[in-house]
Parts: structure tokens; C-alpha cells; sequence
């Protein structure tokens, strides 16, 4: 394992790794707040690599950055795969290189590097596997509500439907509540607001494509 860290307690470690087919204890509870903690500290990244991005925006770098197909790269670059625990029918399977166990038994280990060294430990060693992976990530130039219909014109689907849920305030200071709801592949919408109509919609529609766009990739 090629992770930057060194255990007080190797046992933390081995859980991580170690896949629920091969029976309990296992992975599962680190994994849960693995998740947490990496959701947690790449926002944390993101929200101070990209000072003007809107939450949109952000979500939907924090898409790109945490989901099952990224992660599981992440775990192949640690080598992971060769020091899981896996149940004989997994093992048989090839288990070991199937991405929802790789990315799992990684947020499981980050879990445990949490409770094992603590917060910063763990911070840190989110901040040197993700550091350059956000330096790359490119802000698109087309904005969210274009990207969001090519993504769903991509797919097959049917175009997203904005709603204006209600505007307050005085006329120099409105406040617009907007909802963006697409019915395909599965029915979703979210809510934003924003100072024009256009800048909610934009809002409400960066939330619509994180959401697809992770679903798709963990599919």
C-alpha cells in the first residue's frame, strides 16, 4: 500500500480493507464516515481554490473530483486492490479490481487514518491525493443551463423545466427562488436563489447536473 502515512495502529488499516463478503468485522462503518470526511475536505479545497465559483459550480467540481470512478483510480494508484480482504466468491470474481470496492475500501481507510492521527492527519492526506487533481479541474465556459440540456440532449433525455417559486424584496434588492426539475433519467429538481431569475435558474441548474452527472458515473 503506497499510502503516505504511517498507522499507530495497523489494525485500523487492515479493517479498512477488509470487504464485508469477508464477514465481520468489516469495512462498511469506515466507509460511511470515510465518505463524510472526503466530501468534507475536498469542498473545503475547492471552496478555497475557486473563490468566485457559485454553489453550483462547486458541486459540480466536487462531482467530478469524488465519485465511484475517480476514487477507485485513486485506489489503484495506492494499490489497494492488492491488500484487500476479500471473501472467496469476490476473490474468484476479481473483486479487487472492481471499482465500488476499490472506491469504498479508500474512504474506509481515509476513516481510519482519521481515527487513528486525528483530523489534521487526515486533512492532510486528502490535500497531497487531491491537490493537483483540483489545480486541473478546468471551469467550463459555457454556463451551467447549457451544459446541463447538451448533457441531457447527450442522453436521450428530456430538457429541464425551470419554475419561478416566488421573488421578494424591494425592486433595487430582489430575490429570486428558482426550481430546476428534470423527470429523465429519474426524477430530480433543486431550488436556488439568486439576484435575477437567470443567475438562480443558472444556480438551481449547476445542482441538477452534479447530481447526474454523479449518478451516472457511479451507475
Amino acid at each position: 500500500m503506497a499510502l503516505n502515512y504511517r498507522f499507530r495502529d495497523p489494525e485500523l488499516a487492515a479493517l479498512a480493507l477488509t470487504h464485508r463478503s469477508a464477514g465481520k468485522p468489516n469495512n462498511e462503518r469506515l466507509e460511511f464516515l470515510g465518505d463524510a470526511l472526503l466530501g468534507a475536505f475536498v469542498a473545503e479545497m475547492l471552496f478555497d481554490a475557486h473563490p468566485k465559483a457559485s454553489e453550483g459550480e462547486l458541486s459540480r467540481l466536487r462531482a467530478q473530483l469524488v465519485n465511484g470512478q475517480a476514487l477507485a483510480a485513486i485506489a489503484r494508484e495506492l494499490e489497494l486492490g492488492d491488500a484487500l480482504k476479500l471473501g472467496p466468491g469476490e476473490l474468484k470474481s476479481g473483486g479487487f479490481r472492481r471499482d465500488s470496492i476499490l472506491a469504498d475500501a479508500f474512504e474506509a481507510l481515509l476513516a481510519a487514518v482519521f481515527l487513528d492521527g486525528g483530523l489534521d492527519a487526515c486533512r492532510q492526506v486528502v490535500r497531497e491525493l487531491f491537490g493537483e487533481r483540483i489545480a486541473a479541474l478546468q471551469r467550463s465556459s459555457k454556463d451551467a443551463k447549457t451544459r446541463l440540456q447538451e448533457w441531457l440532449q447527450g442522453h436521450g433525455h428530456a430538457l429541464p423545466q425551470y419554475e419561478l417559486i416566488d421573488s421578494r424584496g424591494e425592486d433595487h434588492a430582489k430575490v429570486f427562488d428558482v426550481r430546476c426539475t428534470v423527470s429523465e433519467p429519474a426524477p430530480f429538481s433543486a431550488e436556488a436563489s439568486g439576484a435575477s431569475r437567470r443567475q438562480a435558474e443558472q444556480d438551481a441548474a449547476e445542482v441538477v447536473l452534479a447530481r447526474l452527472i454523479e449518478q451516472s458515473r457511479a451507475a
